[in-house]
């Protein structure tokens, strides 16, 4: 449930978002956010700020059209961060601490503008979560919202 403040011009408001479990991989959901946030509508000028409250995922924005970019992003992070390393930290199996390297490595959270009640997006980008471990579950970003 959000919560929600405001003064005479001025609106916060803040959401948590669950989102299901995915496999590993990039996927977008820019529409996951905008249909957790119907109030989006109500904010003419602002930001929406996301944190993601994890450190085997990440948050990104890149193009949202053609699904080979998501797949060649995979890739890329696999090449660079290996499962089968001599990693130390190994705890949680082989692909914890490769996750926790291409979590920092994207980062965790984003600042969004909104514009007339919507998110002001370019043409070809969306939201991307990273989900970098294979049996990541559910994941939860904190999703602020300020504006007028």
């Amino acid at each position: 449930m959000p919560s929600r403040y405001a003064d005479n011009r001025f609106m916060w408001q803040q959401t948590l978002i669950q989102l299901k479990a995915r496999p590993r991989g990039f996927h977008l959901i820019t529409r996951d956010i905008e249909a957790a946030l119907p109030e989006l509508s109500e904010y003419q000028t602002g930001l929406l700020h996301l944190l993601l409250q994890h450190t085997s995922a990440s948050l990104s924005l890149n193009e949202n059209a053609d699904p080979a970019v998501r797949r060649d992003f995979e890739r890329f992070f696999n090449r660079l961060t290996p499962w089968h390393s001599e990693y130390e930290h190994a705890d949680e199996g082989p692909d914890d601490l490769p996750a926790h390297f291409k979590a920092s490595l994207l980062g965790c959270q984003l600042s969004l503008p909104i514009q007339n009640g919507r998110l002001a997006l370019g043409t070809w980008q969306g939201i991307y979560l990273g989900e970098h471990r294979e049996q990541g579950g559910s994941r939860r970003i904190l999703a602020t919202l300020h504006g007028i």
